[in-house]
This record gives structure tokens, C-alpha cells and sequence, in this order.
């Protein structure tokens, strides 16, 4: 593929460690724009092969856990021996008007002034997961510019965010200590994709209760069906205080431990490849999904719908004809394509 000459420019500034170059380009990503879409996609193909890796670590947790505390003292410990870390931070859109607050900066103003950190608040555009529509090229362009750790924070807690267990080498889960219905609330799901689940605000008169949710969780972790990429002890709970930064340590040396296991084992290698099909596939059904959106298709949907609510046609027969409509214009837009 020909790439424009300030798209390779642009690639050579983030292979540098630009940090604007970075922020031009994720914007660029997050861009619907179809000629942003196909800068975007060139400059990937540029960074394609730099051969970069970062530990990604997705993070998921409760409103109110204090995720973006945690997010910031964990950061600042990692800056502190001499790692370069990213925070992808996914803030939730308004349903309404698509807005989106993007206060992770304000909140973790620390960490943002260390010259060693990069923190990228992303509005989620409704996009269901808890993770923004184009993180995962947001990750990708965080490695090329060459980032020890990758930290992505999704917008909550629920069955869609195990999502971002698409996108992470290590998913944390993080939760306030609680117990009884509270734990009963954690869903199963995310609870089966966490390779760590750290109980926060283990400090004051709340130090008693994280340890009894701690040893609650790690019962409950017991319980579940063991994975093949598991390390032994994995699953595990434990305690932080993000706001006295206890536990910080250790829950980074629980980190590298199952990522250097994973590393030996191969199941490393295996899960960015299995992440790479999964990614693939969302970008033919997204691809798929957008040309329903064209004008032509929208009201030939529209024209199906009313005869489907008159009763005149099934919507299996009418889902049937409308795949139809698209694979006959789809065909004829490819032999167009190939005859010029």
C-alpha cells in the first residue's frame, strides 16, 4: 500500500516516542470520517511489524471503587522504576447527544505531569464493552511508540465489559470492600475473565471489611472452572489501598509472575493471536453492519419493515431478502471495482 508522505512522517514521529504524534494519531483513529478511516488504516499498516510489545492490562471495576486512584498510584509506582506507561481511559458517552465528560486528566493530575506517562481519555460512544470502538488501535499505537505498560480503564463493571479481556494481557478487576448481596451483584462473567481481582480501599475503618471481601472472592475464585492459561494460584484476590498506596508492589509482582508463566508456557503468544482473530471478526461484522447504514439500504429496510408489520411477510423471509439486496449490490460494486 502507497502511504502519503506525512502519514509516514507521522508513523516515524510515534516510532520516536512523539507524544503528540501519539495524540494526532489516536485522534485520527477515533475518527468516523471515511477519509480519517482510510489515513487511519495506512498508518497502521506503516507501524504494522515494528515489532514492539507492551504488557497490556485492562482494568475494570464498580463506579465509585476508586479506579482512577488506583489507576494513578499504580502508574506513578511504575513511571518510579523507569517504566513508560500509557492509560487509556474510556469515559461513558451521553445516550443523547454523545457526549462525553473526559475527566480522567483532572483526576489523575499526578500522573498526567510525569514525563514518563501519556493519558488518553476516549468518549465509549455507546460502544458496548466498557472499551471504546477503536482502543484496540489505540493500544496498538501506544506499543509502536514504544510503552512498557498499557493501562485500559473501561467506563464500569457488567457482563459487556469482559470485552476488554479482548484487548489485555492481565485483566484486574477492581472492587470496594463490600460482601453479602453486593458480591451476589458481580457478574459471573466478568468475574470468570479476571486474572486478578484487587478488593481497594483496604485503609481506615474499611481495612477489617476489604479483608473479609478479599477472602470472600478468593472462595468464590475457587469455585470457578480452571482456564489452561492460568498460572498455579491464579485466579487469586488480594488488598490495596490506592490512596495510602499499600499493596501497590504486590500487585505488580503478581502481574509480571503470570505474565512471565504465560510467556514460558506459550500462552502468551497464543492469546495476542487468539485477540487477533477475535478483532478481525469485529471488523467484518462492523463492516458488514455499516452498509446497512447507506441511504439505499436504510430505506429498503424500511420498505421490508412495513410489510413485515402488515403482516404480509415474515422477518425471516424479509432478513432474507434484504442479505440478498446487499449481496447483489455488493457483487455489482465489486465488478465495478475489478472492470475499471
Amino acid at each position: 500500500m502507497t502511504v502519503h508522505t506525512s502519514q509516514s512522517d507521522l508513523a516515524a514521529r510515534i516510532l520516536a516516542g512523539d507524544r503528540r504524534a501519539l495524540a494526532r494519531a489516536i485522534t485520527l483513529v477515533e475518527s468516523t470520517r471515511a477519509d480519517h478511516r482510510a489515513q487511519a488504516m495506512a498508518l497502521l499498516d506503516e507501524l504494522a511489524g515494528h515489532g514492539r510489545q507492551a504488557l497490556r492490562i485492562g482494568l475494570s471495576g464498580t463506579p465509585g471503587v476508586g479506579k482512577s486512584t488506583f489507576i494513578e498510584s499504580f502508574g506513578t509506582m511504575l513511571v518510579g522504576h523507569g517504566m513508560k506507561v500509557a492509560v487509556l481511559a474510556v469515559d461513558p458517552s451521553s445516550a443523547r447527544t454523545g457526549g462525553s465528560i473526559l475527566g480522567d486528566k483532572t483526576r489523575m493530575e499526578r500522573l498526567s505531569r510525569l514525563p514518563g506517562a501519556f493519558i488518553r481519555p476516549s468518549p465509549s460512544q455507546s460502544h458496548l464493552g466498557g472499551v471504546a470502538r477503536r482502543t484496540r488501535e489505540a493500544v496498538a499505537l501506544c506499543e509502536a511508540a514504544g510503552f512498557d505498560v498499557v493501562l485500559i480503564e473501561t467506563v464500569g463493571v457488567g457482563q459487556s465489559e469482559t470485552v476488554v479481556a479482548e484487548l489485555s494481557d492481565v485483566f484486574v478487576l477492581l472492587l470496594a470492600p463490600a460482601g453479602g448481596d453486593e458480591l451476589q451483584g458481580v457478574k459471573r462473567g466478568i468475574m470468570e475473565a479476571a486474572d486478578l481481582i484487587v478488593v481497594n480501599k483496604a485503609d481506615g475503618d474499611l481495612k477489617a471489611t476489604a479483608t473479609r471481601t478479599c477472602a470472600d472472592y478468593a472462595g468464590a475464585l475457587h469455585l470457578l472452572r480452571p482456564r489452561p492459561q492460568d498460572a498455579p494460584g491464579f485466579p487469586k484476590a488480594m488488598t490495596v489501598s490506592a490512596l495510602e498506596e499499600n499493596g501497590l508492589d504486590a500487585v505488580w509482582e503478581q502481574i509480571t509472575t503470570l505474565t512471565d508463566w504465560r510467556r514460558a508456557q506459550g500462552h502468551w503468544d497464543a492469546r495476542r493471536a487468539a485477540q487477533a482473530r477475535h478483532w478481525f471478526g469485529e471488523e467484518v461484522r462492523q463492516a458488514l453492519l455499516a452498509r446497512l447504514e447507506t441511504p439505499q439500504a436504510r430505506e429498503r429496510m424500511a420498505e421490508l419493515a412495513r410489510t413485515v408489520a402488515q403482516g404480509e411477510v415474515s422477518a425471516g423471509a424479509a432478513a432474507r431478502v434484504m442479505l440478498e439486496s446487499l449481496q447483489e449490490r455488493g457483487d455489482s460494486l465489486d465488478g465495478g471495482a475489478d472492470s475499471a
